[in-house]
């Protein structure tokens, strides 16, 4: 399955169950500034982390890029995904930080068990990330009950976790943030112009993803 294809799919199960209508509802604002933080940080020529160190940024993004790869639509690390996490994990997402910290110490343990030369996942090789990413999915997936965990004491739930930001990164709004250049819209079929008529023009001109219609002049 392409990551066309995945993205897709991955959005519709998250309205229908991680992310209900109401939570989208309650959180949108925070998801939309989280966005902006997002676009400003990656326009930026030395974009600033909040929460996120320098390090654990480059294997967040590592990982986002696994979940959503780069091809002919782009992925994660062109929407700048990374920077929509690093945010949320400083506010509405703030209860997943422990979650990211035990989750990153477990991916590097893993990368350690498996390719002992290699210092960390995002310095693996793209053929050495996908059995290491491989590995994390399955073990994601197995039953809690006599499941292995990835390391001592970790939470068993970090890459559905990590999964689920990166997707709100991925399509969020773009005029915001994470959505860079309408990469997770077009991913899902989503349309990304749109337009308001008079007199919507003159009061929503702020609205994120407004633009005139053509032939009109702002007021």
């Amino acid at each position: 399955m392409s990551s066309f294809d995945s993205a897709r799919r991955d959005f519709l199960q998250l309205l229908g169950g991680t992310a209900s209508a109401a939570w989208l509802a309650a959180n949108w604002p925070a998801l939309v500034s989280a966005a902006e933080h997002a676009h400003q940080a990656a326009k930026s020529g030395n974009p600033a982390l909040e929460v996120l160190t320098a390090e654990q940024a480059r294997e967040v993004e590592a990982l986002c890029t696994c979940i959503i790869p780069s091809d002919e639509i782009a992925g994660a690390r062109e929407a700048g995904v990374v920077y929509f996490i690093d945010r949320a994990l400083k506010t509405f997402f703030s209860d997943t930080l422990p979650v990211y910290r035990e989750g990153l110490e477990a991916v590097q343990k893993t990368t350690a068990e498996l390719f002992p030369g290699v210092p960390r996942f995002s310095a693996a090789t793209e053929e050495q990330k996908l059995k290491i990413f491989s590995h994390i999915v399955q073990e994601s997936e197995r039953p809690e009950s006599g499941a292995r965990r990835l390391a001592p004491g970790a939470s068993p739930d970090f890459f559905q976790t990590l999964r689920v930001h990166t997707i709100f990164g991925f399509l969020v709004d773009p005029e915001g943030g994470g959505n860079r250049d309408f990469v997770g819209w077009k991913a899902i079929g989503r349309d990304p112009s749109h337009s308001f008529s008079a007199p919507f023009g003159f009061y929503d001109k702020d609205y994120p993803g407004w633009q005139p219609v053509s032939g009109e002049t702002e007021k």
